[in-house]
């Protein structure tokens, strides 16, 4: 019989077909066992699975709820220089119409100017008459912005309206107050026309606004125009400029900004403004991430182990079958091969059965918490595939066992 015909008559006698056959009746032989060899698996990869996509999803919420405020938020100033005295010195000075300049950028959906009013020590009251007996109380800071500030800041008229560009043009003497601000000076309606004295001079309150969600200092605050500001007050140029962005357009405003408010200078403005993507974001799916996936990393070590337990007893139980099946004449290497089959199948069920649950895990902890599940498919497949990875290299030390047992030893009952 020559070389060719015993290797015919070999895998005839045991091939693929046979070697799956006898690895899924090993496997399906004690239900009770593999299902308790495959649990460590799966909790493992269901660790995993539902630590990266929770890191996800909550880094995902967490950047949606960043973008709503700081991501689309943006401030403009010009750049200090120190003086020989220490005291900063601005470079530069914003350009009164430096909100109109802005929002003729890309990704600028709203811009407003701001300033500080130097009202050098005069009295806010809501009563033209001064009673020297009365106790001096704090007077509110005066703000002044340009007409379109409010919406760059994020704020809403609760009652009356905020002024126009009319007013700022006339210089009107009108103000909107912050709402603690009106509470402070006693103005608690608009329709009746009230007004407030800065000094001497009387100035109508046309609105009062609430809900700033960027700059709460104008809620303690009198507005006014700039325009009226620069007639009353000698308002030199605007100190701030605001800006309610697209998300992810603050790269470009970086870029384009001072190029555009001071064309000659564009290194004299400084500009603030959120990066492309969330640091926040990053940060937190980092550290969650470490976290949890050490802990899948233990519960994988675990059902390795506990593989590798499981496939080594199920060998030493087997002694008597495997030198049965040497002695009808497989060789070494197919008792290796069926061991090593039995537990790559049993981790790649783990794995696959992990991923569901992980990815099941994701989606209901998400749907309770009205949020969006964010999961990486190709890193469920990676998951699955894991597991069958486990179960190779814990096989490897039973699978080397079995197919060193020699028959005549088995059949004696030894090993």
């Amino acid at each position: 019989m020559t070389a060719v015909t015993q290797r015919v008559l070999r895998t005839d006698r045991f091939g693929l077909r046979d070697l799956l056959a006898e690895a899924a009746a090993g496997i399906g032989a004690r239900p009770g066992r593999l299902l308790l060899t495959i649990l460590g698996t799966v909790l493992g990869i269901a660790s995993m699975v539902v630590t990266v996509g929770l890191a996800q999803t909550a880094a995902g919420q967490i950047n949606k709820q960043f973008d709503a405020v700081a991501a689309t938020q943006a401030l403009a100033k010009p750049a200090t220089a120190k003086s020989w005295d220490g005291s900063g010195r601005s470079l530069a000075d914003l350009p009164w119409d430096s909100a109109v300049r802005a929002e003729r950028l890309a990704g600028v959906e709203a811009a407003g100017t701001f300033s500080t009013v130097e009202i050098d020590g005069a009295e806010i009251t809501a009563v033209p008459v001064h009673d020297p007996s009365a106790a001096r109380t704090l007077a509110p800071d005066v703000l002044a912005t340009s007409p379109g500030a409010l919406e760059s800041i994020g704020g809403r008229v609760v009652q009356g309206r905020y002024f126009d560009a009319g007013h700022d043009a006339r210089g009107d003497r009108v103000v909107v107050l912050g709402v603690d601000a009106a509470a402070r000076l006693g103005v608690v309606r608009v329709d009746r026309q009230p007004s407030i004295f800065i000094g001497d001079q009387a100035y109508q309150v046309i609105g009062i606004v609430d809900d700033v969600s960027r700059r709460n200092d104008v809620l303690a605050a009198v507005i006014m125009p700039e325009g009226t500001a620069r007639a009353d007050f000698a308002l030199a140029a605007p100190q701030e400029l605001h800006m309610h962005l697209a998300v992810g357009a603050g790269p470009v405003l970086t870029s384009q900004l001072p190029t555009a408010l001071s064309p000659n200078a564009p290194e004299t403005i400084d500009v603030q403004a959120p990066p492309a993507t969330s640091k926040v974001e990053e940060s937190v799916q980092a550290s969650v991430s470490t976290i949890f996936l050490a802990l899948g990393g233990v519960a994988l070590l675990i059902g390795g182990v506990g593989i590798a337990n499981v496939t080594l007893l199920s060998v030493l139980e087997r002694v008597g079958e495997i030198g049965l099946r040497r002695a009808l004449g497989a060789t070494p290497r197919d008792i290796g091969a069926q061991f090593m089959v039995e537990s790559v199948v049993v981790g790649l069920l783990g794995g696959m059965l992990g991923a569901a649950l992980g990815v099941a895990v994701v989606v209901g902890v998400s749907a309770a918490n009205d949020w969006t599940p964010i999961l990486d498919l190709r890193m469920v497949g990676a998951a699955a595939v894991a597991g069958g990875v486990i179960g190779l290299l814990a096989g490897l030390y039973p699978s080397l066992k079995a197919s060193s047992i020699e028959p005549i030893a088995a059949l004696r009952g030894g090993v």
